[in-house]
């Protein structure tokens, strides 16, 4: 659950529970234990009105940060850097030209990154700039439902449902749709994604959150209202999964940070006495929270 996300009525959906023994879970463990042991370093060209979550976030689930808006900057560092994280919220003038840049030298250099589709469909800038990445894609996208089905339509990737997925636009950073409606969008994402990139997955966040590499969709519950009432909380799981995406493949990193937010949110929720408590109990969540808890967290597959 994340501070973009809307709690909606889920559709029913038949789905199987992912199994204790079952191999994804002992990579999520790994991953989570190799940002721990390793401290990964993960750079962020974010959205400025959260990026001390952001970074305060990956340092507390285990990570290293790096912040910068420089292009050059952000090219230069992804030669250390595990990964990189972009997100498109509160947008500077200077952002379209740097950001289409920064995409495709990525691209070129084959590093890895996770995007973050801020309020897409608003907005004539955001929209290019979006749509400047759909030849030098992110390995991960992570945004909310509205998002990730504006996002698909907007790179064309709609059209052959015959609308079914028609347009969509957030109010502002809220989605205006349930998780199960972006699913087909999502899986059309990722497959786009994994042309580019050979491994992708784009993350739902919800009420229910949906990961997808787009053969596979995974549902994970849990989490914390109290995430909508703080300013930040998706900007930051998107830093966090350009975390656990330097140390493992995108499927695993995604879903991996999504279960640590939802257990986290829960923790914190339970211990605190609002939204300025929330969050500080928050931090202290992601940095308590054990690679076992996270692993065994409730995961189906649709």
């Amino acid at each position: 659950m994340s501070d973009d996300s809307t709690r909606c009525g889920n559709a029913a959906y038949s789905a199987i529970q992912i199994s204790p023994d079952d191999p994804l879970r002992a990579r999520i463990a790994e991953a989570v234990q190799s940002v721990r042991t390793t401290t990964p370093l993960a750079q962020s060209f974010t959205n400025f009105v959260t990026i001390n979550l952001v970074a305060n976030a990956q340092l507390a689930s285990g990570g290293t940060a790096a912040m910068s808006f420089l292009p050059d900057d952000i090219v230069d560092t992804a030669q250390i850097a595990g990964a990189t994280y972009i997100n498109v919220g509160t947008l500077l003038p200077f952002y379209k030209d740097a950001l289409a840049d920064i995409a495709e030298r990525l691209g070129r250099l084959g590093k890895p990154w996770v995007l973050d589709p801020v309020a897409a469909g608003i907005g004539t800038t955001r929209t290019a700039i979006l749509q400047s990445f759909r030849d030098h894609p992110p390995t991960v996208v992570r945004g909310n439902a509205s998002e990730i089905i504006a996002l698909a339509d907007m790179w064309g990737l709609n059209d052959n449902v015959g609308g079914a997925y028609p347009s969509s636009r957030p109010a502002g950073v809220e989605s205006v749709d349930d998780v199960d409606s972006a699913t087909g969008a999502a899986m059309r994402l990722a497959r786009h994604l994994s042309s580019h990139a050979g491994k992708a997955a784009v993350a739902v966040s919800g009420e229910v959150d949906l990961v997808t590499d787009g053969e596979h969709v995974y549902r994970l519950p849990g989490s914390s209202a109290m995430m909508t009432k703080i300013t930040g909380a998706g900007c930051s799981l998107g830093g966090v999964t350009a975390t656990y995406l330097a140390v493992a493949d995108p499927l695993t990193a995604a879903i991996a940070a999504s279960l640590l937010y939802n257990r986290a949110g829960e923790s914190a929720e339970a211990a605190s006495r609002g939204p300025g408590s929330f969050q500080v109990e928050f931090l202290d969540a992601l940095w308590n929270t054990t690679a076992e808890q996270i692993a065994a967290s409730p995961m189906s597959m649709a």
